[in-house]
């Protein structure tokens, strides 16, 4: 009889539900808030997190260090939202990751290493002179979005705040990301290139 204790295989999320889970958490957020308020959709958003934390890790046994981190600054900043009925902390949530993620990045390169490349390397193979140039962009363009974070933050009302954070930040993300496909062309690592480029 085979052994009944035996672990299965850690499994792979597929791209729909890998996407599902990177993103569902945020959409929840955002019908929460915009019927219970941010107060409340804040405590929907907490769950959601854990809960897609929760599937990665059960499926894949793995969760990205990034996503610990963010996911430790809902749980303490949307914590202290529900705790205390007080919005601004959840807003600040973004301000203090991006500033994190800008200062790690930085620090990171003073010591001589590349964090951003041990994160994207397999989606983005370059050489150590990409990657150096690359981290400078991201903690610059994460400086940038704490910066935008703060203005729409004291500017703007709820409702503003809660779709910049929903769908202004990923999509600001996405075309970082596209603008910096020359900077990955060039610095390629040998093989990688199509091979139908010239």
């Amino acid at each position: 009889m085979a052994n009944s204790d035996q672990s299965p295989a850690h499994g792979k999320l597929s791209p729909n539900a890998k996407l599902a889970v990177e993103l569902g958490p945020l959409v929840v957020f955002l019908i929460a808030s915009s019927r219970l308020g941010l107060v409340l959709g804040t405590a929907v958003f907490i769950v959601a997190m854990l809960v897609a934390v929760g599937i990665s890790w059960k499926v894949e046994r793995k969760v990205a260090p990034l996503t610990w981190v963010t996911l430790a600054m809902v749980v303490v900043f949307g914590g202290l939202t529900v705790w205390l009925g007080d919005e601004s902390f959840i807003k600040l949530k973004v301000t203090v990751i991006e500033v994190f993620i800008g200062a790690a990045l930085l620090g990171g390169l003073a010591f001589g290493k590349l964090f951003a490349k041990s994160l994207l390397g397999m989606a983005l193979p370059m050489n150590d002179a990409g990657w150096h140039a690359f981290t400078v962009r991201f903690a610059l363009f994460s400086f940038a979005l704490a910066g935008a974070n703060e203005y729409v933050r004291r500017a703007w009302d709820d409702s503003a705040w809660l779709w910049f954070k929903v769908g202004g930040l990923p999509l600001a993300t996405f075309a970082f990301m596209l603008a910096q496909m020359p900077l990955v062309k060039r610095h390629a690592l040998p093989g990688s290139q199509d091979p139908d480029a010239s």
